[in-house]
């Protein structure tokens, strides 16, 4: 009696080890990582070297490669890079068979967010997942490898632009400048140029010599400063600067024409090289502050012509405009706002609609005032072509009962041509 008792508890002990394996078992074996083509995982020895090197900004190809233990659907490989921002990536949802090996390629962008270091240490972390009863693979929740990541060895951010949003042609315009130095390494004679190449205008000023990082204290050591220890020697002076901040005047010629420019700023030295762009409104010389980026539409009869104006207050000062748009017996317009209210230095654009049933060329204005003081009237042109046709209920109904009476006289033609069939003739019989 014990006997069976022993061996019943000995083979349910060996069913519930065999349940809890293949429960427990993971979806994915012989799992290997790559980054940029260096190995940097290999299953059964662990991380492969250490520290390996990218570059804030850079876009890392991480490529997992793992043999599939079971036969799943849905499966996902995961990729995470832990840091100050994670970033992560996963694939779409695959089928895998047992036995077999599978090869999968993410993208992910290193974080750029070194404010204060050349270089940091981040964290890779590979996840391989399905909705079976298989385990996932994460490699026990410990990162699959280290990365490395470093500032760009040289590099100038332009941090900002300011410029007056509007300025008069024939006046000067001031463009003011943050530059900051974030590559690994100091920048030497850096120069920056801004230009509006519409107008043919360049000037060109210098901005100094900029450092990677400022220093924390001038006694400590390079490796105290910048969190590394670098390879070359670097003095450390708590005058030097990692961002500058400076003003280029630009000379508008009296032609110019108003409208919308883009400044295009560029800062460089012998190793580097960035640029930026911002967008300045130019008025014509003793003209209003009212602009219409587009005077004339094309439009079908019936649809809607829409024209933006700007409106812009170059005063210290807020100012309250009044919009009064033109209309005619033929032509509707209308204005997305009748007061507008323009913060000093700023401006606002109105949406004007115009529509005309009836085709032909009509030429309208739009008058912006100022209190009682007309500003500015924006002449507009709208194009109507073809012929907008509505059918009355009366055209309607007249085409449906003439239809009803088509059908019914085919019906009839039918009917009255149908042959009647024949009676079927008994004959009688005698027996």
């Amino acid at each position: 009696m014990r006997t069976k008792i022993l061996l019943v508890s000995l083979v349910t002990l060996a069913i519930t080890l065999a349940l809890l394996s293949a429960v427990t078992a993971q979806i994915a074996d012989n799992v290997n990582v790559k980054v940029n083509d260096l190995w940097v995982y290999v299953e059964g020895t662990g991380p492969v070297g250490s520290n390996v090197s990218v570059r804030a900004g850079e876009t890392i190809s991480v490529k997992v490669t793992f043999t599939a233990n079971e036969s799943a659907d849905k499966v996902r490989v995961k990729a995470e890079i832990e840091g100050d921002r994670d970033v992560d990536a996963e694939t779409s949802e695959f089928s895998v068979e047992a036995e077999t090996r599978y090869s999968k390629t993410l993208k992910l962008t290193v974080p750029f967010e070194l404010k204060d270091e050349l270089s940091d240490k981040l964290e890779l972390n590979i996840e391989i997942e399905s909705d079976s009863d298989a385990a996932d693979w994460d490699n026990g929740g410990a990162e699959v490898a280290t990365l490395r990541v470093q500032r760009e060895t040289f590099e100038a951010s332009i941090k900002s632009i300011e410029t007056p949003q509007s300025v008069e042609a024939g006046q000067t315009l001031p463009v003011d400048v943050v530059l900051k130095s974030t590559g690994y390494n100091d920048l030497d004679d850096v120069y920056v140029t801004a230009s509006i190449p519409a107008l043919g205008v360049k000037r060109t000023a210098y901005f100094g010599d900029l450092v990677a990082l400022e220093c924390t204290d001038d006694d400590d050591t390079a490796e105290e400063n910048y969190g590394v220890a670098l390879p070359f020697d670097r003095s450390c002076d708590e005058d030097d600067i990692d961002t500058v901040s400076g003003r280029i005047y630009l000379e508008l010629p009296d032609e110019a024409a108003e409208g919308v420019y883009t400044i295009e700023v560029k800062a460089s030295n012998d190793d580097t090289e960035s640029s930026a762009t911002a967008q300045v409104i130019v008025r014509a010389i003793g003209s209003s502050d009212v602009i219409a980026t587009v005077t004339g539409r094309t439009v079908a009869a019936g649809e809607n012509a829409v024209y933006s104006v700007l409106i812009i207050n170059p005063t210290s000062k807020l100012a309250v405009y009044r919009i009064v748009p033109e209309a005619s017996s033929d032509l509707s317009v209308s204005a997305s706002e009748t007061v507008v209210a323009v913060p000093a230095g700023s401006s606002k654009t109105v949406e004007v609609t115009a529509k005309s049933d009836v085709e032909g060329a009509y030429n309208f204005n739009v008058s912006v005032f100022s209190g009682e003081e007309l500003v500015k009237a924006v002449a507009l042109s709208a194009n109507v072509e073809g012929k907008k046709t509505v059918a009355s209920p009366v055209t309607v109904l007249t085409v449906v009962l003439a239809i009803i009476f088509i059908v019914l006289l085919i019906v009839l033609f039918v009917l009255v041509g149908k042959k009647p069939e024949k009676a079927e003739e008994f004959g009688e019989s005698y027996y």
